[in-house]
């Protein structure tokens, strides 16, 4: 749409507005200044003498342009490029460059590398993370990282963004109660591999297919077993993850290793937190030997803002500044064997003011400064920053109107309604008739706010669409917000319970925000805050239509007295749905939307809350001592809801076609396994060459609605190893009209999707029979020598 008819918000606290149609809120919006004209070097037009320059010749390779410009440099100007904020070099024609935005769900302003002024007020706000993952749909993800990357070059023409996005987050969210997990896919490896690699391509791969040349360098964070903010007194700046070899390759990695493999992203991001007793930026074996020496970056890597500080003066890993940036920089390796090395560059000044000091006194070379600027300056040249004017290249004519279009905005609206997860519903509420209901009783702190609705890392949206504004667009609506805020400490039940007792149907929203739950605040339990149950009771039992409890969060909650209720008739879980987050509630409550999402992560009651220290990182379960271990993979206790559920307005079956029932694993006539019974064998090239099969079903919708569907392969393998109960093994969301079907197909591959980690972290194939699962179907498959 034309920037004309986009309205820009300012960030003001949220206050109740009763409404009774469907308007959009419009704020002023308070503009920063900023250039008009893009940032880059190698700018002929204004200086001819960089024409001569080889490092400003683009038909010459990358790592010859990056050879000529870091021999033209001092050691002093070489290190204004190992910090986010980097220096110019006018001699040269290099301007000053900031390496730090952010594109968490939309281009945002959290970084000082993007602003927002009246020549583009606002971006395109993408539901938080969390609920986008709840989509299962990797076509999306890509989609949504498109839409962004186009959002930020037309930025970028106009001054207002750089083109290096410290995005996406894909930490494992192991608990409900870490503050950032909304900004994550959630709790399992194989969708957040899925969800890091499909956003980072949708980001990074450009129109033209070159794959030596980036739209927008992406960056996966933070690397690794990061998942601990400030919980009872530890916080991630001190905070030392004890992680087994078995977690860490099985669960933690996982992500990481596809997006840098199957994404091929352009950075990765290093955490604050100790793994195993040293800072995960000072790390030879985390950084120089797996994530440049096994996975092979093309890239840079990128320290958390202030890391480097962080572990020389919290965590106390060296006795000076300067042993701190050779740490960081050289991350163990010795400067005489240099090859892979450390992090390259630094958000934050520290390398800035002690590297020099390093160098001085014998502790790095400036070989090894050579190093680092070079992934960073090779990006950048990927990027285009060194070929001249931008504008007379791929990209270089979006612009304002590029940003916050209608197709762009419509995305946002149909990421919400993929994602939204329908947790319970009563034969017959939902969906809700339009035509039946002449009075709609709208109640809770979350249901008439805009900022709330996308989350955290967020920039100014094109405009929002509050739940309430959402369902008074179809029916006459009455409201009350019944907290003065999501904390809830006093609830306005006598009202409440008035307004319920007169309505044809109910919808409370309630719920979070990141005052329960954001970057630096974990929460202390999983309960609704405040007096938000004895709300929610106490309306249901007033009501005498339907009564639609809306949970809106990025972590889940204990609803178990909502969901064995009967007078609460259904249950929607939905995120922090974005811009459009009110209008994709009413599509999916009026039904206009057949709900598909499926919870990417575990709610847990808050027993689990009460006897499990966030602290305690192992993901298994240990009898000993009664712990019950982490997320559906290895969780042993009792569940409010699991790891993909949800349901639909529809019923749909699966028929399997074809599957075999058993596979030979090939391996040598001298094998051990032969002569002695074995457990599991090595899954290595030899073995798992073309060890693969079809697995064939007939997915059929049985209802009368059409919608989307979700089909989830799981997999049940042999007790060994301390394997996975149960793990995914692939997920295809496909669209069936009513009474219709469709042929859905798994190629699995024994060693990559059937494997399991054994203790030492090695992969191994179990030998014996796995279970593989889709919805209530199971198939056994043998696996044997």
């Amino acid at each position: 749409m034309a920037m004309a008819s986009v309205s820009p918000q300012n960030r003001v606290p949220e206050a109740p507005v009763f409404l009774l149609f469907g308007l959009f809120v419009v704020f002023l919006s308070t503009h920063v200044a900023a250039q008009s004209s893009p940032v880059y070097a190698c700018d002929a037009a204004s200086n001819p003498s960089v024409a001569a320059l080889g490092f400003c010749n683009a038909s010459l390779g990358i790592n010859d342009r990056v050879v000529d410009l870091v021999k033209r440099l001092t050691l002093q100007e070489k290190i204004l490029f190992l910090v986010n904020s980097a220096g110019n070099v006018s001699r040269l024609g290099i301007p000053k460059y900031e390496w730090w935005s952010e594109a968490l769900h939309g281009v945002s302003d959290v970084g000082p590398g993007t602003h927002f002024t009246n020549v583009i007020p606002g971006a395109t706000s993408f539901p938080q993370v969390i609920l986008t993952a709840a989509s299962f749909n990797t076509s999306l993800f890509e989609a949504i990282g498109k839409v962004v990357s186009t959002e930020a070059r037309a930025m970028y023409n106009v001054g207002l963004a750089g083109l290096t996005f410290w995005s996406p987050n894909i930490n494992i969210f192991r608990d409900p109660r870490w503050g950032r997990g909304q900004e994550t896919p959630g709790e399992d490896p194989l969708l957040s591999s899925k969800y890091g690699s499909s956003y980072v391509r949708g980001l990074q791969q450009r129109d033209d297919g070159d794959p030596d040349k980036l739209k927008v360098a992406a960056c996966c964070k933070h690397y690794t077993a990061y998942d601990l903010d400030n919980w009872k007194g530890t916080d991630r700046y001190h905070f030392n993850a004890v992680v087994t070899k078995q977690d860490m390759d099985d669960t933690f990695q996982p992500p990481f290793k596809s997006c840098v493999i199957d994404g091929n992203v352009a950075s990765v991001m290093c955490s604050y937190n100790q793994v195993n007793g040293k800072p995960t930026c000072a790390d030879p074996d985390l950084l120089s030997g797996v994530i440049r020496g096994e996975w092979n970056l093309n890239g840079y890597i990128v320290t958390d803002c202030d890391s480097i500080d962080v572990f020389y003066k919290s965590q106390n890993y060296t006795k000076t500044p300067e042993e701190a940036a050779a740490a960081a920089i050289l991350a163990g390796k010795s400067q005489f064997f240099l090859r892979f090395l450390g992090v390259d560059l630094n958000c934050g000044s520290f390398l800035g003011q002690h590297t020099e000091a390093a160098v001085k006194g014998g502790l790095v070379s400036e070989h090894a400064i050579e190093i680092a600027i070079s992934n960073n300056f090779a990006t950048l040249m990927r990027l285009g920053f060194f070929d001249g004017d931008p504008s007379k290249k791929l990209y270089g004519d979006l612009g304002p109107n590029d940003v916050c279009t209608a197709e762009n905005q419509e995305l946002a609206r149909e990421a919400a309604r993929q994602g939204i997860v329908l947790l319970k519903n009563t034969a017959g509420s939902l969906p809700l008739s339009p035509t039946d209901i002449t009075n709609l009783a709208v109640i809770g702190p979350n249901a008439n706010v805009t900022k709330t609705m996308i989350g955290n890392y967020e920039g100014i949206p094109c405009k929002y669409t509050t739940p309430l504004q959402g369902l008074a667009a179809s029916v006459a609506t009455t409201y009350l917000p019944g907290c003065s805020n999501v904390a809830c400490g006093a609830a306005q039940v006598d009202d409440a319970k008035n307004l319920a007792s007169t309505a044809d149907a109910t919808v409370l929203v309630m719920g979070a925000d990141q005052s329960i739950e954001a970057e630096s605040r974990d929460r202390v339990d999983i309960l609704l805050p405040g007096q938000q149950e004895l709300l929610v009771t106490a309306v249901a039992n007033a009501s005498c239509g339907p009564v639609i409890l809306v949970i809106m969060s990025g972590g889940g909650m204990d609803v178990s007295f909502a969901k064995t209720n009967d007078k609460i008739t259904s249950i929607l879980w939905v995120g922090y749905p974005g811009e459009a987050g009110g209008a994709a509630i009413a599509d999916i409550l009026f039904g206009y939307y057949n709900p598909s999402g499926r919870l990417p992560m575990t709610w847990y009651p808050q027993s689990y809350s009460d006897r499990v220290p966030m602290t305690n990182m192992n993901m298994r379960p240990d009898p000993s001592n009664g712990y019950p271990g982490r997320t559906y993979r290895f969780y042993t206790g009792e569940t409010v809801y699991t790891f993909g559920d949800g349901l639909s307005y529809s019923e749909f079956t699966h028929e399997l076609i074809q599957a075999p029932r058993l596979v030979s694993v090939p391996l040598e006539e001298s094998h051990v396994c032969y002569s002695s019974e074995c457990q599991s064998v090595v899954a290595d090239e030899q073995t798992c060459q073309n060890l693969t099969f079809d697995m064939r079903l007939r997915v059929k919708n049985t209802g009368r609605t059409g919608g989307s569907h979700t089909v989830f392969l799981f997999s049940s393998p042999p007790a060994v190893h301390n394997a996975p109960q149960k793990h995914l093994v692939g997920f295809e969301k496909v669209f069936l009209n009513a009474q219709t079907g469709r042929q859905v197909r798994f190629k699995v591959d024994i060693c990559k999707d059937l494997s399991v980690v054994d203790e030492l972290g090695g992969k191994k194939v179990a030998l014996g029979e796995h279970v593989l699962h889709v919805g209530s179907l199971k198939h056994l498959l043998s696996v044997r020598i």
